[in-house]
């Protein structure tokens, strides 16, 4: 049973609206779409922000690299705000990696896979960071890997430790109440975009 989070509406503007207006339009087989949409979503993106995504002076950063050219998915699957707390210096992986597998006993590509689905897909792990940080805390004594055959060391099942359940305690505890209020400010700076949004086009209409 998944009930890990609670879906929300998110405030769509013209930008967001016009873009899903324009792939309901078209009409094609799937892997025909999933070309057709990176190469759509790039020329989008460049007519609305006047000049090449490559070139601009954010979205242009490593850190929207996969979003602006669709390498990571779809535009509205990918999401970079979310990539930048699992990633390398994130710091939210290693918690997340270890809650999985007090879960449950689970392989790599199933950690994987679960991320991916709790994240909703804006955020895709990859085995260059998961399969190192299993090495780490493995090394660590917070989990135990397990090869599922043996003789053909195809699958290795991970289990976590006493010590493991321990750490994630002690993570949780430090880090949860940082998460919160994360969340708390990132929603209030989200809230006054859009007011002040809102007040600018309360006043275009006035004028």
């Amino acid at each position: 049973m998944r009930h890990y989070h609670r879906r929300r509406n998110y405030r769509r503007g013209p930008f967001w609206r016009d873009w899903h207006q324009n792939l309901r339009n078209e009409e094609m087989a799937y892997d025909a779409r999933e070309r057709y949409t990176r190469h759509a979503w790039h020329q989008y993106f460049s007519n609305f922000l006047g000049r090449e995504p490559e070139d601009h002076w954010l979205f242009g950063g490593r850190r929207f690299r996969p979003w602006i050219s669709g390498s990571w998915g779809a535009p509205n699957q990918f999401n970079p705000f979310i990539a930048e707390v699992f990633s390398q210096g994130g710091g939210l992986l290693p918690m997340i990696v270890l809650q999985l597998i007090q879960e449950q006993p689970r392989y790599g590509n199933d950690i994987m896979r679960e991320i991916e689905e709790r994240t909703r897909g804006r955020w895709s792990a990859n085995p260059g960071a998961v399969y190192p940080l299993l090495t780490t805390l493995q090394e660590c004594g917070f989990i135990q890997g397990e090869w599922d055959r043996p003789e053909k060391r195809s699958k290795r099942m991970y289990r976590i430790t006493e010590a493991g359940t321990t750490e994630l305690q002690r993570l949780v505890e430090v880090m949860a109440p940082m998460l919160e209020e994360a969340s708390d400010i990132l929603l209030q700076l989200a809230n006054q975009l859009d007011q002040a949004e809102d007040e600018e086009a309360d006043s275009e209409n006035e004028g």
